[in-house]
């Protein structure tokens, strides 16, 4: 089945790329808060209709991102289309971050960037050759370096808070956890996991990360079968789209709390994962980590690594007053965490 995403976009740029010849998009999606701030995703898709689709979606979680945790930002998102089954050379590569500079300076800082899925603080400093308004630079250049160690400590928090809210304790002694895709995220969730006395069971497409799940002594699966398990938290630490009409009756959890971007296929799957009594953490909240401390680097006085870890905590208490919220009306926490965007977006 094919999603669609909602256009209601302020503003969506596509150009091919004069050095590359690569595709860049970026799709901003509300600046009612401030410049859009999200990350560039570099990615082989299929054809040009899913590089789009992923940036309009992808755009418009950052604006409720930005909003749910009260920074003075707006949405958007960044994509450089990679060609389907083609290697590319890392000339080629190097060349189509500079045309995605080229991208982000025409909007003249409406659109901020960052990091994401296939990008690091290194592609940032070449972004940075062709445009000012970048963010996630390294320590070394003064900015905040990598966001992964950021977004992995809110997703901490949001398994905490709704374990809490599930079991009655944030404890995760005991408990039983699949951590779905062990990248730099997903691997420090599973770790932090793993230390707090939680049962693991992990899983990612490169068989390479195995290693990982035997010096953590966690079960080795398909992210197939992890997502399925029967489990009291899955934690999606992947791409998303993994929620949807077919995987959402089958789930054997009490909990999906997770790193990835767009885990419903549509929004209607929050209803079916409510009406099974499944708690699911909107993703946009949980994963907000990252952007919280970019938000900080942004700040009058520079980047204090101690202020953003305050601030990222503080996903706990965000999730604690949706899931407090929604549980009063009966909804979802998909509908109490839209509901306090759309508060925020107004004020």
């Amino acid at each position: 089945m094919e999603y669609l995403a909602t256009l209601d976009h302020e503003e969506v740029l596509i150009r091919r790329g004069r050095r590359s010849g690569l595709f860049t998009i970026v799709a901003v999606h509300s600046t009612a808060r401030g410049p859009a701030l999200g990350g560039c995703r570099v990615w082989s898709y299929d054809d040009a209709r899913a590089a789009l689709r992923d940036a309009l979606r992808l755009s418009r979680a950052m604006t409720f991102k930005s909003s749910v945790a009260g920074l003075p930002l707006g949405g958007g998102k960044g994509v450089v289309m990679l060609p389907a089954e083609t290697r590319v050379s890392a000339a080629r590569r190097r060349a189509a971050l500079q045309d995605f500079g080229d991208t982000v300076d025409t909007l003249d800082g409406r659109y901020i960037t960052a990091e994401d899925v296939g990008t690091s603080a290194r592609d940032m400093t070449v972004i940075a050759e062709m445009t000012a308004h970048v963010t996630g630079l390294s320590r070394r250049r003064g900015g905040s370096g990598d966001p992964s160690p950021w977004t992995a400590l809110g997703v901490q928090a949001a398994i905490g808070v709704s374990v809490e809210e599930v079991f009655g304790s944030p404890s995760l002694r005991g408990r039983s956890v699949a951590v779905i895709g062990l990248g730099h995220v997903g691997g420090r969730v599973a770790k932090a996991c793993a230390k707090a006395g939680a049962k693991l069971l992990v899983a990612d497409i490169d068989p390479a990360k195995k290693a990982l799940a035997d010096a953590l002594g966690a079960r080795w699966t398909t992210p197939e079968k992890a997502l399925l398990a029967e489990v009291d938290v899955v934690a999606p630490c992947a791409l998303g789209g993994v929620l949807d009409h077919e995987t959402a009756p089958a789930l054997r959890c009490a909990i999906v709390a997770g790193a990835a971007n767009n885990q419903l296929a549509d929004d209607v799957v929050a209803d079916l994962l409510h009406a099974r009594g499944i708690l699911w953490a909107p993703d946009f909240v949980a994963n907000a980590g990252g952007i919280i401390n970019i938000a900080v680097e942004l700040e009058p006085g520079g980047y204090d690594p101690r202020r953003a870890r305050q601030r990222v905590r503080g996903i706990a208490d965000t999730l604690r007053r949706i899931y407090a919220d929604a549980r009063a009306i009966d909804a979802t926490p998909l509908t109490t965490a839209h509901e306090l965007a759309r508060q925020n977006l107004v004020r």
